[in-house]
């Protein structure tokens, strides 16, 4: 009885095992799904262009940080998988070189950056305000360090107006407080409105004071 007991148990639990066995050492399907699927990158490489115009998503490249600052510098790289591009000939290649002035993203010009806008800050006051932005590298641009990084800018935002349209109903209509109805100055146009733009002497001034941008837009931004 005991040795039927034995062979009772034990014959589910080796088949068991044997079925833990086959499905663990054979997931041949789950590994072809995965080699097949595309990467996200592909997307933001552009097929059979330069391998030097490639964003610098599409490749992989040897970093050398102890380049000196501000001199050419030249990098190896090699293009990251489902990627194609070719060199000056037209002739597909994965490994390339990548020419560079040695600078960290940061210290690039602000024309190889976007940065995100604030219309929370004054544009125009004393001192000049600034506000926090995040700055991303435009594509094509090769830097050292974080293509994403923080930096303080200077309030630089329009609302729409219009410097030469205030100008204008300053000169013509400055009597009847335009000019600042249009500037969304509301109160100051009032006051110019009753009082006949202060005898004409109010008048005067904005005429003076918008013409050298001395005031501007209510919400504090820039003129177009």
């Amino acid at each position: 009885a005991g040795s039927l007991m034995t062979t009772k148990h034990s014959q589910p639990q080796s088949t068991f095992a044997k079925g833990l066995t086959s499905t663990s050492t054979n997931p041949p399907y789950f590994k072809a799904a995965e080699s097949t699927e595309i990467p996200s990158y592909v997307t933001k490489c552009p097929s059979n262009g330069l391998c030097s115009r490639l964003p610098p998503d599409c490749m992989t490249c040897n970093t050398n940080y102890s380049c000196i600052y501000g001199k050419p510098a030249t990098f190896d790289c090699r293009v990251k998988p489902h990627v194609h591009c070719v060199d000056q000939s037209n002739h597909e290649q994965e490994n390339f070189t990548i020419n560079m002035t040695c600078q960290f993203c940061w210290q690039l010009a602000t024309t190889d950056y976007v940065c995100t806008n604030s219309t929370n800050c004054m544009t125009v006051s004393c001192p000049r305000q600034r506000y926090n932005a995040t700055c991303t590298v435009r594509d094509h641009i090769h830097c050292l360090g974080n293509r994403v990084f923080p930096k303080m800018l200077y309030c630089n935002w329009t609302g729409g107006y219009k410097w030469s349209t205030a100008l204008a109903l300053s000169i013509t209509l400055g009597g009847f407080g335009a000019d600042r109805f249009y500037l969304g100055q509301w109160r100051e146009g009032l006051g110019k409105l009753f009082s006949f733009g202060g005898l004409g002497i109010w008048t005067l001034i904005d005429v003076l004071l918008i013409g050298v941008g001395y005031v501007g837009p209510a919400d504090g931004s820039l003129y177009i």
